[in-house]
This record gives C-alpha cells, sequence and structure tokens, in this order.
C-alpha cells in the first residue's frame, strides 16, 4: 500500500468487470491509471461475487468488443492449460467449462480473477496500472465541477492515503463516489409519471431495490457427509413467505420469472452420482462451474456448481441509500439465508427417489477464496445511477413500448452495444419479478455522464438508466462495454484537452472519438438493423462497426 498520496492521469474505483474494462483500455492506449479494488480480487460479478457471465446469444460468433472476447477466451485457456480435460473438450473452440446452461462460459470464479490477473499483468509491469486491493474509498474532495482527489482507507491496516487524478471513474458497486462527492443520483424506482415507462411503479420508492444475493459454491461428494451448523435464523427463512412467494424460500418451490407461474425445480431430477450423465434443466446444471464429462476419467474432485438461484435471493431490507448499520443487516442477512438454504437442502430437502436431505453437499470455500464456502462479496443488481446527460428509459428498449418493427433507439452518441432482457428480481418494496422483453439495444455516450460534472464518469451499474432499463444494461458484457467506453473517452480527453460534457455537445468530437473506439479498438457501435429490429439473424449478418 502507498506511503504517501498519489497522482495518477485516471483514478478507476472499483475493480469489477466495468473497473477493470476501463483501466485495461485506457493504460493499453497510453494513459497511466490507478485501480483500487475493496477485496483481493479483482472481476466484481465475475469473481468476487461469484456469477458465471450473464451472456447474449451472439457472444461467441460476431466479434462486439475484443477484449471482452480476449477475456473469455483466456478464461478457457486456463482450463485448457491447466486440467486434465477430455479431447473433445480441450478441441472445442467454444469450450464451456461447467457445461451450465445458464451460459455459454460457466466456470470457476477464481479462474476469472486470474484470467484478469493475466490481462493487466503487462501493463503493471510497464508502470500504466497501479492496482491498490483492498482499499476503500472514504472521501472526495471535490472543487465545483471536479473531483479533485478520493481518500482511500486500507481495509488491513487502517491507514489512510489519497489519489490525485485528472479523471475519476465510479465503477464500485453501489456508486459509492456519488454519495461522498455530492454528485446528483437516484436510487431504488422511479414513478410511471417520472419516467413514461409501461412497467414502472405508480408511486416512486427509492427503497424499492432489487434483492441481493450472496452466493456460494458447492460440490456433490456422494457417500460423504457435509452438512453445516444450523443457521441462526433458520427457523425464520423456513416460516416466513413473502406475499408474491409461493411459501418458504427454504424449498424447491419457486416463481417463473416471466409468466409468474408456480414451478417446482429441484437440485436433482436424477440420482445426484448420475448428475453428469443427464441432459437435466434442474439447479444443479443451471449454474454448474466444473463438469466430471469435460474431465478425464481419474480427475479426483467432485461435480461444483454456483449457488445463486431464486431460493436466495434477499428482499426483506434494502442494500442502497441506508446506513452503514442497516446495510450491515441487509448483508447479514444474505449471508444467513444463503447458509439457511445449505443447510435446508443437506438436511431436509425432499431427495430424488424418496428420503430427506443431501449431506454430500459441500460447501467449495477454496473456489470462491474464502473459507465459509460464500462469495467475497454479496452480488448487488442495481446501485445508486448518475443523473446523466440523457437516461435511457423502457420506451428506447422496451418491446411493449416501441412500434412494431422499430427495434431499439438508434443513439447517434452510441459507445457499445449489448442485449439482455428487462430483469428485474423481487424486490425490497415487496414486488415479484419484474421480466419483460426488449431489444438489442446501443449504450449512448450521454448516460455514463453526470450532469454538472467535469472530470466523473460512471463505469458500473451507475450509469443513467432508469430502475427499469437498469434490468437490461446491469449484466457482464455490458458492464465491460461501459467500461471500455469510459476508458477511450478518458484517453481521447486527455489527447484533445477537453473535458467528457464537451466531447458529447459536439457531434464532430462524438464522431471522431467514436472512430477511436470503432476503428482503433474494433469496438461495434451498432447492431445490424435485422439483430436489432428483431432480436435474431441469420449467422450472415455482420455487426456495424462505427455509426
Amino acid at each position: 500500500m502507498p506511503s504517501r498520496d498519489l497522482s495518477t492521469q485516471l483514478l478507476v474505483v472499483g475493480g469489477g468487470v466495468g473497473g477493470v474494462a476501463a483501466a485495461l483500455t485506457s493504460a493499453r492506449l497510453g494513459v497511466r491509471v490507478v485501480l483500487t479494488e475493496p477485496t483481493d480480487w479483482l472481476g466484481g460479478q465475475l469473481s468476487s461475487q461469484g456469477v458465471p457471465p450473464d451472456e447474449h446469444e451472439w457472444i461467441d460468433t460476431l466479434q462486439i468488443s475484443p477484449s471482452y472476447s480476449e477475456l473469455r477466451e483466456r478464461i478457457r485457456d486456463h482450463y485448457r492449460r491447466n486440467y486434465p480435460l477430455t479431447t473433445s473438450a480441450k478441441d472445442d473452440p467454444l469450450l464451456n467449462p461447467g457445461l451450465g446452461f445458464v451460459s455459454r462460459l460457466c466456470h470457476e470464479p477464481r479462474v476469472a480473477a486470474l484470467a484478469i490477473e493475466e490481462l493487466l499483468s503487462p501493463l503493471i509491469a510497464s508502470g500504466l496500472v497501479t492496482v491498490l486491493k483492498e482499499v476503500e474509498p472514504i472521501a472526495v474532495s471535490r472543487h465545483d465541477a471536479r473531483i479533485e482527489a478520493v481518500r482511500f482507507r486500507d481495509l488491513r491496516t487502517g491507514d489512510e492515503f489519497a489519489v490525485h487524478a485528472g479523471f475519476v471513474a465510479d465503477a464500485t458497486e453501489l456508486g459509492d463516489l456519488l454519495e461522498l462527492g455530492g454528485v446528483d443520483y437516484v436510487i431504488g424506482a422511479e414513478s410511471s409519471a417520472q419516467t413514461g415507462e409501461l412497467h414502472a411503479p405508480d408511486i416512486a420508492n427509492p427503497f424499492d431495490q432489487q434483492a441481493v444475493t450472496w452466493c456460494a459454491a458447492l460440490e456433490c461428494r456422494p457417500g460423504e457427509d457435509h452438512t453445516i451448523e444450523r443457521p441462526a435464523g433458520y427457523d425464520h427463512w423456513k416460516t416466513t413467505v413473502a406475499p408474491f412467494w409461493p411459501g418458504s424460500q427454504l424449498s424447491w418451490d419457486d416463481i417463473e420469472p416471466i409468466t409468474l407461474d408456480r414451478r417446482t425445480r429441484p437440485i436433482f431430477e436424477t440420482d445426484p452420482a448420475d448428475a453428469e450423465r443427464s441432459g437435466a434443466r434442474d439447479l444443479w446444471h443451471y449454474r454448474r462451474i466444473v463438469a466430471r464429462s469435460n474431465l478425464a476419467p481419474g480427475w479426483p474432485g467432485g461435480e461444483v456448481t454456483l449457488l445463486n438461484w431464486p431460493q436466495a435471493d434477499y428482499w426483506e431490507r434494502p442494500f442502497v441509500g441506508v446506513s452503514a448499520a442497516e446495510a450491515a443487516l441487509a448483508a447479514e442477512g444474505a449471508r444467513d439465508l444463503t447458509l439457511s438454504f445449505v443447510h435446508w437442502m443437506q438436511t431436509e430437502a425432499p431427495r430424488f427417489g424418496g428420503g430427506t436431505g443431501y449431506p454430500e453437499l459441500r460447501l467449495r470455500g477454496d473456489v470462491m477464496g474464502t473459507t465459509d464456502g460464500l462469495a467475497k462479496a454479496v452480488y448487488v443488481r442495481e446501485s445508486r445511477r448518475i443523473r446523466a446527460l440523457s437516461t435511457v428509459t423502457e420506451a428506447h428498449i422496451g418491446r411493449d413500448m416501441r412500434p412494431a418493427g422499430a427495434g431499439s433507439e438508434i443513439f447517434a452518441d452510441s459507445v457499445g452495444i449489448g442485449y439482455y432482457r428487462i430483469d428485474l428480481h423481487p424486490s425490497t418494496a415487496g414486488r415479484t419479478y419484474v421480466d419483460i422483453d426488449c431489444y438489442p439495444f446501443q449504450i449512448p455516450l450521454g448516460a455514463l455522464i453526470p450532469a454538472a460534472m467535469d472530470n466523473l464518469l460512471a463505469s458500473n451499474k451507475n450509469i443513467g438508466t432508469t430502475h427499469i432499463t437498469n434490468g437490461a444494461y446491469r449484466l457482464h458484457p455490458v458492464e465491460w462495454s461501459i467500461g471500455e467506453a469510459v476508458g477511450a473517452l478518458v484517453t481521447y480527453c486527455l489527447r484533445n484537452r477537453t473535458v467528457p460534457g464537451a466531447v458529447h455537445a459536439d457531434p464532430e468530437r462524438v464522431a471522431d472519438y467514436q472512430r477511436l473506439l470503432g476503428d482503433t479498438l474494433g469496438i461495434a457501435l451498432a447492431w445490424s438493423d435485422e439483430i436489432r429490429t428483431t432480436g435474431s439473424a441469420s449467422e450472415a449478418v455482420p455487426i456495424v462497426r462505427a455509426s
């Protein structure tokens, strides 16, 4: 850790997916970067929060972001170089290590952290990137529309230091710098009167926030007993029933997010010992990250899956915009819910073929980089959001609000593209799922720039979206694209002695900046019309790299 204050061209606060992309992009373009992270792993959703990438159907066939594709290939290559894969798995160009069906790349969180370290390693060696782990921002020094410095605390020693920077990217998971710097922001749900959105609630509520989840890794070890102690809140979770839920969360019953119908989905549809040979769509196969069928005979370990399931969604308390004490209670509640569900599965869950309990389920903390089997940090689905120069609403991307055949809004200031359904999990205001369709979309530059700020940029889930559209813009590849757009924008501003707001206000500068993104970095800025207007495409349809 630094013994004195630091100075840099770009300070990226938060080492999640967006923060890494911002630091990587700027540094590769020659900018000096300081990147900070509160845990000891970089990667956020991909690593410390334990969530395999939620991605769109074109992620492996269209070159949308070369650097994101590079990250994905480094993850695959780690398995090819180091694991005893079968010949067919090693030769598969689209290797899915865990064969989970939630993603085309279900992998261990620790492998994502390793791949990110590889990406940044030559930049760290060159001195262009300085990574400071296990530090948190505690104060912001601001003069008018500029952030001059951010003060940090070392979480291991308690020591404090400041980083002075020409530009600052808030890539924190909760938009921490917005509150610390007195930057105007929004939390929770806006009303339909405020946004004009079809699916927004009638009344705005800052504490209408999506559930958080404390993910865990589980290994199946048939014939063994790995039952954990009964968690303190077990009886609470066993008897509590939310009005919108079919029963206790300690159950195989949940809600289908789109239809809101009750469904029953157990952890195994077959005997656990035969699970690897089934084509099941059960909870085990949903986010499986180690698949025995990919590994040569003799592999001593068992299969491993990630517990990020509806039963572990914690919606009792809001996590954002509350006191530190209240946030700590929410975090502890999320941990207790996950451990209670694990204990229930081990001891009381209806078992395939009869009987109760799967004591062979073993928490794998080493997969998550912890000693308790849970992720390093809680998985957060939404944060503070900037009041931006432009805000993406449901009317821009939602199928139900777009004219027939129009597709998503075309943004002249596009800095990247993405696609995911508008997927809002049950909320702390007692609302059930909001899971609605949208078109493949663009990321507008104006959504990354806070109004009335000169050198601060949003680089995570804190961009200018609404509560509704956050549900589509919050996933891994979109967050990466947001971060790399921020990294390139800082580079452009430094080269041209300007600020982000001035770039956004000048169409010629926007076009010049887009050439840096498209021509130099190879980033796609628009979908083909066929994909944008239908959400589907033939294999021959290309993407468009410049607006």
